[in-house]
């Protein structure tokens, strides 16, 4: 079985977990993910089967959007409400959303984020929950993120009993961007600590929630009828966004043989291209400009 499957992930499960599962509901070993959920987050998890396992990169490429909340007067060691408290400051005031929304759309674009310690960035050979676990501190490398739209979802909820005050937000953006830290970057600048309360992944490597299906379904599925029909999406789910050239039969038969076509056959037209042959998609090239052609990046099936 080849391809690609929109699995739904609920909390208290990792990642892990779901491939572990999948592994023994569909019988086969070679199984990854793309793109990790945190065990308190649930939502969309691609998952790529087979020969689909060589399209991880390029799903984990796509834009994510998310939906969640943030909770304003406390922040966490692990920026969610799993980790242990290390500062209060009671929201004695409700904030208003005008200010709130003020403040997301000044941290939508190009931003820069720290990750946080509670987090699988390796640092000199370590993870950084490493570190953070063992109580040790290291200099965590700043890495860019973009936020293509952080809106407020609904109207914020204040506890005057807590002293909290918690809101909804939706946010769509680039791989490697760390949701938590945009949560409390954001409670820093209303002027409060902050944590992510909640988070779902609404969207991932093209899949929707709509698209996607419970463990428990797959299950179903592969005892009633033995496979998953049309629940698995081909090889060129994953690439659909990239540019495709067909070849000729006689083109295929150089790209079969490993050598690269000249730039007057290819010419560039972007950084990364899909060959398609007979209707198939059979690898992606990148553009080498020392040797003026594409050559091949990733290859799927050569036959």
């Amino acid at each position: 079985m080849d391809g690609i499957i929109g699995v739904y992930k609920p909390k208290g499960m990792t990642s892990h977990d779901v491939v572990f599962k999948l592994r023994k509901i569909l019988q086969m070993k070679k199984i990854g993910h793309a793109g990790t959920l945190d065990p308190n987050v649930d939502g969309v998890l691609p998952v790529a089967l087979g020969r689909g396992t060589k399209t991880i990169e390029f799903l984990q490429a796509a834009g994510k959007t998310y939906t969640g909340s943030v909770t304003l007067g406390l922040a966490t060691e692990t920026e969610d409400l799993d980790g242990a408290v290390v500062e209060i400051k009671p929201v004695l005031q409700p904030v208003a959303s005008a200010q709130i929304q003020t403040e997301m759309a000044r941290l939508t674009g190009t931003i820069t984020q720290v990750p946080p310690m509670y987090s699988a960035v390796k640092v000199n050979g370590r993870r950084l929950y490493q570190y953070a676990r063992a109580g040790e501190t290291v200099e965590r490398p700043k890495r860019q993120a973009e936020i293509y739209q952080f809106e407020l979802v609904g109207t914020p909820e204040y506890d005057a009993q807590q002293q909290t005050q918690t809101f909804q937000f939706r946010a769509v953006v680039s791989k490697g961007t760390y949701i938590r830290t945009l949560a409390v970057d954001l409670g820093r600048a209303l002027g409060y600590p902050a944590v992510m309360s909640q988070l779902t992944r609404e969207q991932s490597g093209g899949f929707t929630l709509e698209d996607t299906h419970t463990l428990e379904e797959f299950a179903e599925r592969m005892q009633m009828t033995g496979d998953l029909g049309g629940w698995v999406e081909p090889l060129d789910y994953a690439l659909k966004d990239f540019p495709h050239f067909t070849l000729s039969a006689s083109q295929w038969g150089e790209v079969k043989d490993g050598k690269g076509l000249p730039a007057s056959e290819v010419p560039k037209t972007a950084p990364q291209l899909v060959y398609v042959y007979a209707g198939e998609v059979k690898s992606v090239v990148a553009w080498n400009a020392e040797k003026n052609q594409y050559r091949p990046y990733r290859t799927f099936k050569i036959h």
